[in-house]
């Protein structure tokens, strides 16, 4: 086990600092780059700087006059008034020279007195042909940068010319005091980018959650594999409330478009559950809980997403339960139908023993007025002609009795004919009167009851069902129909589903189930349910 953990480490750290030294590469190349165009484009301006000031002493220089005067005078003497003004102006710029030529290009002055008269080291044609010219150049005092002028005597002859040379360790000064400064500058962005590196590299590892490269494909072929063969629907908001995934199959599901990048509320997603994404969802039971939307029955688990500590979001996961729910209704109706059929065949057989024994004793007149004690008794087939409804009936008599409630048949109970479809019509009649049994036994009076009639009409069936509870809540009638509502306790996944249930079968076939009165002085809820086209009538014999 050790050495996988070691090798997944050591990818990470390779991945990381991968990634760190191609991002410090680029960051410092750049750096570098730039600071060294930086330093030619400076050496290059510093050098300019120094030939433009070499020039401006020269011009300076050539507009005095006497310089041309003194040239035309006489030949260069080292001890005459060109060399000793020149030396003058020479000191007061630190320049590195100022020669004075004639039209020759012999030298009235210089540095060297030793070179005075003596033909220039470089060439003075430029000047001499009466331009201005300025440049790098080596001479007899070494490289300088330097300028040259024509001078003109008053009449605008070219008598000689003027040279003026900026020594290049001045300029190479500047050029290093710029150099230092840029490379402090540089290294404090190189030092900064260190830290961006370090700092972008940990949000990246942040933001992977610690994942490879590998592990994150990993994830997303996983990631295809899972959502394109799951049958089951699935949500997943991240940490800001923005929905990032939504399935084909949720969608299938709710029976609308999910609008995935946008805001919860914003989604399309149903009213219960966005509040189940938001804070009141953190009390969601792990195992889930049923909800009825888009006619279906959904189970819905919440699932909070973590990492390391960190909130990544919520995950839904929907699963449509609407198939084996009505297995299950359809095997409840069914034994509620075989316990019925039981229970009556048990209670005529008792009966027959009994008036087996009246008859076999010799008691005529005790049996006959037995038989008709039978013929008036109450039966839960009284008016009913369906077997499945007299067998619900049946089921739920037991089950009211059992938690203390009578289930009384009104007396205009009357239904001909059969179902066409039992097991929806089961479904409206068995949750209508699984919802008043539950309401009459936890309500306030006693005794408690719970009064139902069943009336044909053409085709469609009406039920209505009362109720000895405490009713419904003022301002909640429209709530009572909403999937999860219920009076009770939330610790059973189902409770709430009823009432929702039979409305949505009920408009499933063009029917409705409508509450009729929230509550009465001596009495509980009214239910009402018209199914339409539920009854196949029989045909009347002429």
């Amino acid at each position: 086990m050790e050495a996988p953990t070691r090798r997944r480490r050591s990818r990470l750290l390779t991945w990381r600092g991968q990634v760190s030294a191609v991002f410090f590469t680029v960051v410092a190349a750049a750096i570098i780059a730039s600071l060294a165009g930086s330093l030619i484009a400076a050496r290059q301006i510093i050098e300019e700087q120094g030939e433009d000031n070499a020039l401006a002493i020269a011009r300076a220089a050539a507009s005095d006059p006497r310089y041309a005067g003194w040239v035309i005078a006489g030949p260069p003497d080292p001890d005459g008034p060109v060399q000793v003004a020149a030396e003058q102006l020479r000191k007061r710029t630190e320049a590195l020279y100022v020669v004075v030529t004639d039209d020759r290009g012999r030298r009235y002055s210089h540095p060297n007195s030793e070179l005075i008269g003596q033909v220039v080291s470089t060439d003075p044609s430029v000047p001499l042909s009466g331009q201005d010219t300025d440049g790098l150049e080596q001479g007899t005092l070494g490289w300088s940068a330097r300028g040259k002028v024509p001078l003109r005597d008053q009449a605008g002859r070219v008598v000689g010319s003027i040279s003026v040379g900026i020594p290049v360790s001045a300029v190479s000064e500047l050029q290093r005091g710029l150099g230092l400064v840029m490379l402090g500058v540089g290294a404090v962005a190189v030092a900064a980018s260190l830290l961006v590196t370090v700092w972008q590299t940990r949000r990246l590892h942040l933001i992977t959650h610690g994942l490879e490269l590998e592990e994150m494909a990993d994830l997303l072929r996983e990631h295809a594999a899972v959502l394109g063969g799951a049958l089951e629907g699935v949500v997943a908001v991240d940490a800001t409330g923005l929905v990032r995934l939504a399935n084909e199959v949720v969608q299938q599901h709710l029976g609308a478009e999910v609008r995935v990048g946008r805001p919860v509320v914003e989604s399309g997603l149903p009213t219960a559950l966005v509040a189940l994404l938001g804070p009141a969802g953190r009390d969601w039971p792990e195992a889930g809980r049923l909800l009825v939307m888009n006619g279906r029955i959904l189970l819905v688990r919440r699932i909070t997403v973590e990492r390391q500590g960190h909130d990544l979001g919520v995950v839904l996961v929907i699963a449509d339960r609407t198939d084996l729910d009505d297995l299950g209704r359809e095997l409840e109706a069914t034994r509620g139908l075989t316990d019925a059929l039981r229970a009556q065949a048990h209670e005529y057989t008792n009966r027959l023993h009994v008036l087996a024994g009246l008859l076999h004793l010799g008691h005529v007149d005790e049996a006959a007025d037995y038989l008709a004690q039978l013929t008036g008794a109450e039966s839960w087939s009284r008016g009913v002609e369906d077997p499945y409804l007299n067998g619900i009936l049946e089921a739920k008599g037991a089950t009211a009795s059992e938690l203390g409630v009578e289930l009384r048949i009104a007396e205009a109970t009357w239904v001909e004919g059969s179902l066409i479809s039992p097991l929806d019509t089961i479904t409206v009649v068995g949750n209508l009167l699984d919802n008043a049994i539950r309401a009459a036994a936890g309500g306030r009076r006693r005794p408690a009851w719970v009064d139902v009639s069943l009336l044909g009409d053409g085709d469609d069936l009406v039920v209505h069902v009362i109720d000895s509870g405490d009713g419904v809540p003022p301002g909640r009638e429209v709530e009572v129909f909403a999937g999860g509502w219920t009076t009770k306790g939330r610790d059973r996944e189902a409770h709430g589903l009823g009432l929702a249930l039979a409305r949505t079968t009920a408009r499933h076939h063009g029917g409705e189930v409508e509450l009729l009165a929230g509550r009465g002085d001596d009495h509980g809820a009214t239910f009402g349910a018209r199914l339409r086209g539920a009854l196949r009538q029989v045909a009347v014999r002429g």
